[in-house]
C-alpha cells in the first residue's frame, strides 16, 4: 500500500517542469491497471479511475497479490486474508466504477519481476487489450520510501517488462498463443508514485477516493484519519500543475509505448 504512517508527513515529488493537465477525450477506451496489493491502486489512483470511468472509459484491475500478509497479528491465517482483501478490494473498485478485478495469487511480500509474472501480465493484457496500463513505478523513491515497498517494485518492474516487449510479441510467452491470445500494443504508460509528468483533477472525485479506501477497513480501520492524510498530497501535486488553490489531482509519469 501507498500510505505512511498517519503521523508521517510525506515530501512531494517535485517535477522538473510543470506537469500537463490530462483532458477527456484523448482517444483512450480501456485501461488497465495493475498494482502489487489490494489497496494500492486507491492510495495511488482512486481519484483519477473515478474520473477515466466517470468519462466512460472502461478500467479493469489486476492485482498481482491478494494481500495475505497484510496484517500484524501473527495469528492471522494467509488464507483467510486473501479473502476479506479480495473482497475488500472488489467494494472498493465498485465505489469509483470498476466491476472487472482480476488477482493472480502471487504470496504477498515475496514478489519478483520473473518470467513467469510476465507472462501472467502479458496474459491479462492479451485478453484485456487496453490503450493504456496505469502501474507502479520500479524505480525506488527516497522521499517516499512508502511507495517503494518490494512488492511495488518487482510488480511495475514486470509490469513494464509485459507491455514491452512480451504482449506484444508473437514468440515471447509462445503458450499464450496456445491459448489463443495474440499480441497486443499498449500505447502508454502512467506510473505512479514518481515524478509527474502528466497530472489529473480529481477534485470532484476525491468524496468516492475516500469512500473507496474506507473499503480496505483491514488496512485503514475507520478512516478518520484518510482525509487528513490525502488532501495535502492531492493539493500539493495541484500545486504543480498550477490548478486553483482548492483543487486536488494525482500526478503521474507518463511513458509511450506505442
Amino acid at each position: 500500500m501507498l500510505v505512511a504512517p498517519a503521523d508521517r508527513k510525506v515530501p512531494l515529488v517535485v517535477a522538473s517542469a510543470e506537469p500537463i493537465l490530462w483532458q477527456p477525450g484523448d482517444g483512450c477506451s480501456k485501461v488497465l491497471v495493475v498494482t502489487a496489493h489490494p489497496d494500492d491502486v486507491d492510495f495511488g489512483a482512486a481519484g483519477t479511475i473515478q474520473t477515466l470511468t466517470s468519462s466512460g472509459i472502461e478500467v479493469v484491475y489486476c492485482m498481482v497479490t491478494s494481500g495475505d500478509a497484510g496484517s500484524p497479528d501473527p495469528n492471522d491465517k494467509p488464507e483467510d486474508l486473501a479473502k476479506l482483501r479480495q473482497k475488500e478490494q472488489r467494494a472498493a473498485a465498485a465505489v469509483v466504477g470498476v466491476t472487472d478485478v482480476r488477482f493472480l495469487g502471487y504470496p504477498d511480500g515475496a514478489l519478483t519481476p520473473s518470467m513467469e509474472l510476465r507472462r501472467d501480465i502479458s496474459r491479462v493484457i492479451r485478453q484485456v487489450q487496453p490503450d493504456r496500463i496505469i502501474c507502479q513505478s520500479p524505480e525506488r523513491n527516497y522521499d517516499r520510501i512508502y511507495a517503494s515497498h518490494p512488492d511495488h517494485l518487482a510488480a511495475g518492474e514486470a509490469t513494464i517488462c509485459a507491455v514491452y516487449p512480451d504482449a506484444r510479441n508473437h514468440h515471447a510467452h509462445r503458450e499464450l498463443m496456445g491459448e489463443g491470445l495474440a499480441p497486443h500494443t499498449v500505447k502508454e504508460i502512467w506510473l505512479m508514485a514518481t515524478t509527474p509528468t502528466l497530472v489529473v483533477d480529481t477534485t470532484d472525485a476525491f468524496p468516492s477516493k475516500v469512500a473507496a479506501l474506507k473499503c480496505h477497513a483491514s488496512q485503514v480501520g475507520e478512516g478518520e484519519h484518510l482525509e487528513g492524510l490525502l488532501r495535502p498530497w492531492g493539493e500539493g501535486v495541484a500545486k504543480l500543475a498550477g490548478l486553483p488553490e482548492g483543487h486536488l489531482a494525482e500526478g503521474f509519469r507518463v511513458v509511450n509505448t506505442a
